[in-house]
């Protein structure tokens, strides 16, 4: 187990997931599409944002709680949701949102989980959101709804940017495939990772548990982008959002708007949110980058809906150039996943806790006593 203590910010934690996990896996996780322009612009449009921090106000105790879907987070954060992650750590899904609840603030299960949503709601609890996939099979695609709504999630969130699966680069040369077969290459860098091995060799790799009785077999993690992305409906339109709109008795976001015309059709369908995404770069390459999006989207639908941002959180300052943009929070991906990597849940708790102190530290820094009245008038124009 690394000593998290030391690791001092987020990159810190990336190095030590790298460290501890194969090439082929660690890259499923951290890589993009074809040549990442969109992720590493997700990154940049975020350090491009400057702000104009106020001084002489009383900030010796500042409150990073804010309203995130109509109840309090005690951060506006939530943890995004991450597919497959069983792949570099049993039960990481199942970690991640204990450490969620630990941390007061909301957690998102993802359909290609290896936790099922029944375990994640009995075994962590906490606010649990949920996002769907469209699958074309309608009949399983409704029994996931039903599933989360029995277990009592709060939100259901739509990716509606996944289409196909993009083409990464990284997986392709990794020999990272579907069905998995080793070559000399992955098996190689395998050896070499002593903790990552001995945990697959004692509990053998996990299946994606929500999406067993869809397949013929149960598929495996490395069986994501084929498996998956063969039952994706590309036809689902703003007319069967609203039939899922009637069948959902909670929160309904959308996951993946960029453009403003998108997020006002969303709030005219009945959503109370939009998620301003392109999928952490994962797909389309060339996409606007989030926080490039963020402004035009929130101006658009205005207070009618929550508006949310994802894409190349980092750092706790984010979180108040989020909010200083127009949204109520960030989901963050990848921070919180190369925590929980790294250490398990003591890693995923020492993500939130770095991005916590951060995020304190520049409410101080910018003159904001409490997060919830973070201006507009921050973010130099």
């Amino acid at each position: 187990m690394p000593n998290l203590g030391r690791a001092v910010n987020i990159e810190d934690l990336r190095r030590m997931a790298r460290r501890r996990l194969p090439r082929s896996v660690f890259d499923f996780f951290d890589g993009g599409a074809e040549d990442e322009t969109t992720l590493r612009g997700n990154r940049a449009a975020f350090e491009r944002v400057r702000l104009l921090p106020r001084v002489l106000v009383d900030v010796h105790a500042v409150d990073s709680s804010v309203d995130l879907l109509g109840m309090r987070s005690n951060l506006p954060m939530a943890i995004a949701p991450t597919g497959a992650i069983g792949a570099g750590r049993h039960d990481a899904d199942l970690m991640l949102a204990r450490a969620a609840r630990a941390a007061g603030i909301p957690y998102t299960l993802a359909t290609p989980a290896t936790n099922s949503i029944e375990e994640i709601a009995e075994q962590a609890g906490g606010r649990l959101w949920f996002q769907l996939y469209l699958l074309k099979n309608r009949a399983f695609r409704m029994k996931l709804v039903r599933r989360a709504a029995a277990a009592g999630y709060e939100a259901l969130l739509v990716t509606v940017d996944l289409t196909t699966g993009g083409k990464r680069e990284r997986d392709l040369r990794n020999d990272f495939a579907a069905p998995f077969v080793p070559t000399w290459r992955n098996s190689r860098d395998v050896l070499f990772k002593p903790s990552w091995l001995m945990g697959m060799a004692r509990r053998g790799v996990p299946h994606m548990k929500n999406l067993e009785g869809m397949l013929q077999k149960p598929p495996r993690l490395t069986d994501v982008a084929a498996s998956v992305g063969r039952e994706l409906d590309a036809s689902f339109d703003w007319d069967e959002l609203r039939s899922l709109r009637d069948a959902w008795p909670g929160k309904l976001l959308l996951k993946g708007i960029v453009r403003p015309d998108d997020a006002e059709r969303a709030a005219a369908a009945g959503c109370d949110g939009v998620v301003v995404s392109n999928h952490g770069g994962r797909q389309l390459d060339g996409a606007i980058a989030t926080a490039d999006a963020l402004p035009a989207v929130a101006r658009a639908v205005g207070s009618r809906i929550a508006v949310l941002v994802d894409g190349g959180v980092r750092r706790g300052v984010d979180l108040l150039k989020a909010r200083a943009l127009g949204a109520q929070g960030v989901l963050t991906g990848r921070a919180t996943l190369f925590g929980v990597m790294a250490g398990g849940e003591a890693g995923a708790r020492r993500a939130i806790e770095i991005l916590a102190g951060e995020f304190e530290r520049a409410l101080m820094l910018c003159g904001v006593p409490r997060a919830s009245d973070i201006p507009a008038d921050l973010v130099a124009a």
